[in-house]
């Protein structure tokens, strides 16, 4: 089975990029940083989430990463399914901190229980085959909507249509250029349907 071990953010300013990943999420092997010059506009087609165990923690990264230089698209509120906010990093990454609990465990942490990438799909149902196909188990599926790999890797992989996922992260669905990210994984290098680079890691 392929399992995505971490995510290759391309910024034209590598040592900044690090940095924030480091000062607004304590990330390091999840999310490694290069160099491209690559053209990109508007939405990449992409967002990263990170998952937690309780409001307090969602509060305490949203935080950090607003002091690290984050812009905020969607301040941290209560909703139906939890608590969460989205940001967008200085290099134009759209980050979702989110938890489905809706009170405190537990003593105040900076815990992050999973990173998932979700990729915005033209076709979900086609790139959900395309990655079966690439050996990859789904782990929960919604009909042409949302699906989700399982994966023992660092981070996990949901594919979710991409006006849904541009509504979700609060921003317009229109993007051209690179993705400006690619997935190091354990298998053969590939692009998926949607442009998205694999690599062998």
């Amino acid at each position: 089975m392929t399992t995505l071990d971490s995510v290759v953010l391309e910024a034209t300013d590598v040592a900044t990029t690090e940095k924030f990943l480091v000062d607004a999420f304590g990330l390091a092997g999840q999310v490694r940083v290069r160099e491209s010059a690559a053209e990109s506009a508007g939405f990449r087609g992409f967002t990263l989430s990170l998952t937690v165990g309780q409001p307090s923690t969602v509060t305490s990264l949203f935080d950090s990463a607003v002091a690290a230089g984050a812009t905020v698209i969607k301040p941290v509120t209560k909703s139906l399914w939890g608590y969460g906010g989205v940001l967008q990093a200085p290099d134009g990454t759209i980050w979702k901190v989110a938890t489905s609990a809706k009170k405190e465990t537990g003593p105040a942490t900076r815990a992050i229980d999973s990173v998932v990438l979700l990729i915005g799909c033209e076709d979900v149902a086609a790139s959900k085959k395309f990655y079966v196909d690439h050996g990859l188990t789904v782990g929960r599926s919604f009909g042409r909507k949302y699906v989700e790999f399982e994966g023992d890797g660092q981070v996990r992989l949901g594919l979710y249509g991409r006006k849904a996922l541009a509504k979700d992260a609060g921003v317009p669905m229109e993007g051209t250029g690179s993705h400006r990210i690619a997935l190091a994984a354990d298998g053969s290098d590939f692009t998926d349907p949607d442009g998205f680079s694999w690599e062998s890691s």
